[in-house]
């Protein structure tokens, strides 16, 4: 159960996902082990470097401009102001800095131009750099990876079936042509998903379907649980199950054994207990910070607490320093 495969169906991921939770996590933490450091847990840090003002209209997000919500808007912050939040990042124990832009799709102006010089910057000071800022060209991908962009994130959110009920002004060819454009540059992807949006369990299977089908599995999967915001349309919905977490993680990881698997977006909302779930289903992968975007994340003193507690430590970086 632990090859390397990209043709699983999905009768073999249904099966996977709807097994008794405590022999999905025995079944997972087995591949964990054979592939990863069980306490080596990459720590990384996401910005928000462009916020609100997006013309798209995804169901969930609060920084869509048609939506009533508390967030701020703020145009591209400069240079100088992310690269010093980046190496407070790194002094943290970040080993990856990921930068977000509230854009539909990136435009080749001027903004672009500062985004790549962000790049550079970050990639100088010994960061895995990433990047999300809506759909990219072929061209646009091929400057960012001469840049030094190390992994470009973009998650298909929900299943192809589910996706128009979420976001209208984007189809999900588009966002998996993005990847297609990514993976072509030579950039790693990072891409996964969010639960809790009101998608059925056969949704969720039609996602880590369309993931782990690819010709490259994504190097990095978030699975997200949804925060709801006022003010958006999914302002109502509960709470994510910690067990639907854990089925989500335990299954992207037997299905995606190289991938690391990101406990993004909803932790906040989660006990250490709960959080512990997570990691020995497979999660290798955390953000940092008090902030993901717009929304509320565990404070780092609160994550090294529990890093202590669990045995875990940050993964060191794979980035190499350049030296004169």
């Amino acid at each position: 159960m632990s090859e390397i495969r990209n043709n699983w169906t999905r009768e073999e991921i249904r099966d996977i996902y709807n097994l008794p939770v405590l022999e999905l996590m025995y079944r997972s933490a087995t591949v964990h082990r054979k592939y990863h450091n069980p306490q080596e847990v990459q720590v990384c840090t996401l910005m928000s470097v462009k916020t609100g003002g997006c013309p798209e209209d995804c169901s969930y997000c609060p920084q869509a401009a048609r939506y009533h919500t508390d967030v701020e808007v703020h145009k591209l912050l400069d240079v100088e102001t992310v690269l010093a939040s980046a190496n407070q990042a790194k002094e943290s124990g970040s080993t990856r800095f990921c930068m977000g832009a509230a854009w539909r799709e990136v435009r080749d102006n001027r903004d672009f131009d500062r985004v790549l010089e962000m790049v550079k910057g970050v990639n100088a000071l010994g960061l895995e750099v990433c990047t999300t800022l809506g759909m990219l060209t072929e061209d646009q991908a091929d400057k960012m990876k001469a840049a030094g962009l190390h992994a470009y994130n973009h998650n298909l959110d929900t299943s192809a079936e589910n996706y128009s009920s979420i976001i209208t002004t984007r189809t999900y060819s588009d966002r998996l042509n993005t990847l297609h454009n990514v993976r072509k540059a030579g950039i790693s992807v990072c891409s996964g998903g969010i639960i809790g949006l009101g998608e059925s369990t056969e949704d969720r299977i039609g996602m880590l379907y369309t993931l782990s089908t690819l010709p490259q599995h994504p190097e990095s999967v978030p699975v997200n649980a949804l925060v709801p915001v006022e003010g958006t349309p999914l302002q109502d919905q509960p709470k994510v199950e910690i067990w639907d977490m854990v089925r989500m993680i335990g299954t992207a990881r037997i299905l995606m054994p190289l991938a690391k698997v990101r406990l993004s977006a909803g932790r906040v909302k989660m006990t250490v207990p709960e959080q512990a779930l997570c990691f020995m289903a497979g999660a290798n992968s955390i953000f940092a910070g008090d902030k993901l975007l717009t929304t509320p994340n565990p404070e780092v003193q609160s994550d090294q607490e529990m890093f202590q507690l669990l045995g875990l430590f940050p993964m060191a970086s794979k980035v190499t320093l350049e030296t004169a």
